[in-house]
């Protein structure tokens, strides 16, 4: 079964138990829910009407956390909430990953041990191997060298709220510049199709003009071939050799 299946049954699993449970007995469930090694999306849970009163408040509070915070978030209002068990702390410093990973795609070290509060490399390396690449909610190379994870996927986080409208922003940027990009292919394409003519043209000029090269040079040896043969043939043009020799010769008086 793919995570996301998984995920899919593990929420309508929370949200229908969340549904029928009294005040008094929701916040087991959502210490059960934001432990789960497989459950990483907590807005439907959020959502369920028994949780919406102000005597929820508090388990609203740790919600909202475990769907659009951090590590940081929590210990920055560690005083007005719950202390977390274990399985929590892990779980919310898996997401913090998730965040981190939305907004760069090469995370230094240092950034991710004190986010993370982790004291080594040896420490922080193992958590992203082990509790990150190995769940299945990101994947990467971890460069030693260079002191950096670089994401290469990573699993989305519930939408905070206004978040959406971003995104449908940044979508119709993109797919503006994706018509603009389209249209100038298009044009390349047609400058090429049109140069691709043009040269055929040139070549075909060129070919015509070669072959008329060709037979203006033949036709002036032609030419010249048939005048060297009327030369040859005309009378006194030539003497012939036999003709020469059946002449007599003149003797030669001496003189006196």
């Amino acid at each position: 079964m793919d995570i996301e299946q998984k995920q899919a049954e593990l929420i309508d699993h929370f949200v229908n138990q969340a549904s029928t449970l009294k005040a008094s007995a929701l916040w087991p469930l959502i210490i059960e829910a934001t432990s789960h090694p497989s459950l990483f999306a907590f807005s439907e849970i959020l959502s369920v009407p028994t949780l919406q009163g102000t005597e929820n408040s508090l388990y609203l509070d740790v919600l909202r956390l475990f769907a659009h915070g951090t590590w940081t978030d929590y210990k920055n209002n560690a005083g007005r909430l719950p202390q977390l068990v274990p399985d929590q702390v892990l779980k919310l410093k898996q997401l913090t990953v998730l965040t981190l990973a939305e907004m760069n795609k090469v995370l230094p070290y240092d950034q991710l041990m004190q986010e993370l509060d982790v004291t080594n490399v040896r420490e922080l390396e193992d958590f992203l191997i082990n509790e990150c690449m190995y769940v299945g909610i990101v994947r990467g190379k971890l460069d030693q060298l260079r002191r950096c994870f670089e994401v290469q996927f990573a699993a989305g986080r519930d939408l905070r709220p206004g978040q959406l409208g971003n995104m449908l922003q940044t979508l119709s940027n993109w797919l503006a510049t994706s018509d603009n990009l389209l249209v100038s292919i298009q044009e390349k394409i047609k400058w090429a199709d049109s140069m691709s003519e043009l040269d055929k043209k040139h070549r075909k000029d060129v070919e015509d003009r070669v072959e008329e090269v060709k037979k203006s040079l033949s036709l002036k040896a032609d030419i010249d071939f048939r005048g060297h043969e009327e030369i040859y043939s005309e009378p006194g043009g030539v003497m012939d050799y036999e003709e020469d020799r059946s002449r007599p010769k003149r003797r030669r008086h001496p003189m006196s």
